[in-house]
């Protein structure tokens, strides 16, 4: 059986191309060259998904909490205010993930950052020691939604142990 020969595996050349580079604007690598109105785009998408998040963790539960609270009529707890969070909460957080995801992508699309785009090591040239990765770089996204938990779990924390009031209610 013989071996393939080379240009057998090459696809084939267009006509008069013959021994010419590939023109710079026909391969795409690497991030696009930043303007300035790419740079101040980029940026304002990043601080929409820092806005969207925090929207996400913190003004979300507690409008949820504050309607709930005014559909309550009286002393005696109702269905209502508990089915509204229980069901209200997943769902805005669907929806602003959505967003979030979509201007993910527009920032991508901005940048040219492709989370995907890298060189991965073939198996046989890693330490078989060495941690397993996710398969997957982080993306903008992924950072901002970092920040924003650990933005939101400091406040919740400054809150419940400088500001709330100890004790049990109605002591």
């Amino acid at each position: 059986m013989s071996r393939p020969t080379e240009t057998a595996i090459r696809p084939p050349a267009r006509e008069g191309s013959e021994g010419r580079r590939p023109q710079a604007s026909s391969v795409r690598s690497g991030p696009r060259r930043r303007g300035p109105l790419r740079l101040l785009a980029a940026f304002a998408l990043v601080m929409l998904m820092a806005l969207g998040s925090a929207l996400m963790w913190i003004v979300v539960p507690f409008a949820l909490i504050w309607v709930a609270s005014h559909l309550q009529q009286g002393t005696s707890p109702s269905m209502g205010a508990y089915v509204l969070i229980i069901l209200g909460l997943p769902a805005s957080m669907i929806v602003i993930g959505r967003g979030l995801a979509g201007l993910d992508r527009a920032f991508a699309r901005v940048t040219g950052y492709d989370p995907n785009n890298r060189r991965v090591p073939l198996p046989w040239l890693k330490s078989m020691r060495g941690e397993r990765g996710s398969g997957r770089k982080r993306t903008v996204l992924d950072v901002v939604m970092i920040a924003s938990v650990i933005v939101a779990a400091s406040a919740f924390g400054l809150w419940f142990f400088l500001f709330a009031h100890p004790g049990l209610p109605g002591s």
